[in-house]
């Protein structure tokens, strides 16, 4: 099987790469662009609390749903068009947000910047075929960082904006990365023959979105109606049911969204697991850090900083992933996807312990936050390289996409449980204690450690046909 080739170069490689990261960051930023904001939103929007909780949820959602779906289109149509479609989704809702003061509209733009999600498995599995071969690892490595680094950065980012302007500048911001990033892909990122023959999935489509709407609902609402209320257990049980008929329905259908049979072989299964485990581990330490951070000194071991000071201290963390991304390459090459993936696992471990042991002083918060965020930088690295090794390139797409799919069950679970730790041993004030703290920090070791032993189980590939050995010279654009 010949690979395909890009109709079109560039004189420099590094040029599409660039363009693709920049993607991802802008869709990734979305997801925490609204959080300095997210107590004023009522006021902003005239409706509730309970209500603008949604801003949030909605986005988390749409992208959930999203990275699957896009990954399946890239294979059907092509991924630098599904790319370009992506950024011009992320444009429109991000228009739509600047422009918003109601409830529906901000609705609205958020769940297309949401859907916008799809650009960065698109953009992942892209990059094997428009990279040369020296280069592709760190390619990956650094597309995959992205999800994190623009999670970290763009809380500060924002509390800045927010707080020296009007509220509409955040979203006025992301529209201008946006549209860089469309005219980017459009001109500069070369279009591969990488379509393959077949139609769309549109009922498993419609039945993914269904069960993981439901799902994922009940999950990051359990905290607010309660873990027994009837709407959770009715939205987490129904979605999953939903997702079992999603299932039997795509293993007898002849052009699924996705390829069940492939995903169900070992390589692939257990990684999209630890992929559970490791988005578990990164978001927990999201949620938990920046309160910690910001918690009154009052309390004995809260740290009293601003929102815009909780963010500076989180975004070197962020940046750490991204600094990681050719030592990760390095790794690959040398000792393997499999390694790799265990070892970033072990990394974030060991960052949620220095965390329990280092919790008195900001500096200490940022030491731990930066060993988490360099083990979630080598483990997102990894597991791509470790998808694409086990999947035939016309399904690479799809099975990119369902890992970063499992990587958002991880971070929703995440949120949860934190929160329901953090919310179920408080002071006499209604705040958090240490000790809850403390075993949220013991919770993310033991969900990290916990993917070292999946990533333990996950054999060799000893297909060889599933993936053709490049033998193009590095100065040549690759597929």
């Amino acid at each position: 099987m010949s690979s395909p080739r890009a109709t079109t170069t560039t004189t420099n490689p590094l040029v599409p790469v660039l363009i693709l990261c920049l993607g991802g960051l802008s869709a990734a930023l979305t997801q925490t662009v609204v959080i300095p904001i997210q107590s004023e939103l009522p006021g902003y929007l005239g409706t509730s609390a309970d209500n603008t909780a949604w801003v949030i949820t909605v986005t988390l959602l749409a992208g959930a749903v999203a990275m699957p779906v896009a990954g399946r289109l890239g294979d059907l149509f092509g991924k630098q068009r599904v790319l370009a479609v992506s950024a011009a989704i992320l444009v429109l809702g991000s228009v739509v947000c600047a422009l918003s003061d109601s409830l529906v509209l901000m609705l609205t733009g958020r769940m297309l910047q949401g859907l916008a999600m799809g650009f960065i498995p698109v953009g992942i599995s892209l990059m094997r075929e428009i990279t040369p071969p020296a280069m592709t690892a760190t390619a990956i490595a650094a597309m995959s960082a992205t999800l994190g680094v623009g999670g970290a950065i763009g809380l500060p980012l924002s509390a800045w904006i927010a707080d020296a302007h009007d509220w509409h500048a955040l979203f006025w911001v992301a529209t201008g990365l946006a549209l860089v990033t469309l005219a980017a892909v459009v001109l500069l990122v070369p279009h591969v023959p990488d379509a393959n023959p077949g139609r769309v999935d549109f009922v498993g489509a419609l039945g993914l979105a269904a069960g993981l709407v439901a799902f994922l609902i009940g999950i990051s609402k359990a905290n607010t109606w309660g873990w027994a209320d009837p709407k959770t257990l009715g939205c987490i049980v129904g979605g999953l049911l939903v997702l079992a008929l999603w299932g039997w329905f795509e293993l007898g259908h002849a052009e699924p969204l996705v390829d069940l049979r492939t995903t169900a072989q070992l390589p692939v299964l257990m990684t999209n697991i630890a992929a559970v485990a490791i988005g578990f581990g990164m978001m927990a330490q999201s949620v938990v850090v920046p309160q910690l951070l910001q918690l009154p000194e009052s309390t004995g071991f809260g740290l009293g900083q601003s929102m815009l000071h909780a963010g500076l201290w989180m975004a070197p963390g962020g940046l750490m992933m991204l600094a990681f991304a050719p030592l990760t390459s390095m790794l690959i090459k040398k000792y393997g996807a499999k390694l790799t993936l265990m070892l970033g696992a072990a990394v974030l471990g060991l960052g949620y312990l220095v965390a329990f042991g280092m919790m008195d002083a900001a500096w200490q918060l940022l030491v731990a936050s930066c060993v988490s965020s360099a083990g979630v930088g080598i483990g997102y690295a990894a597991m791509p390289t470790l998808i694409m090794d086990n999947v035939p390139m016309r399904e690479a797409g799809a099975a990119v996409g369902l890992n970063s799919l499992m990587r958002s069950v991880g971070t929703t679970l995440a949120s949860a449980v934190m929160a329901a730790v953090l919310t179920g041993s408080v002071t006499a004030s209604g705040m958090p204690t240490e000790r809850a703290f403390q075993l949220c920090f013991l919770i993310g070791a033991a969900a990290a450690f916990l993917g070292v032993l999946i990533g333990a189980t996950i054999p060799r590939n000893r297909d060889a046909s599933l993936e053709p050995v490049s033998l193009e010279e590095p100065s040549t654009v690759r597929a």
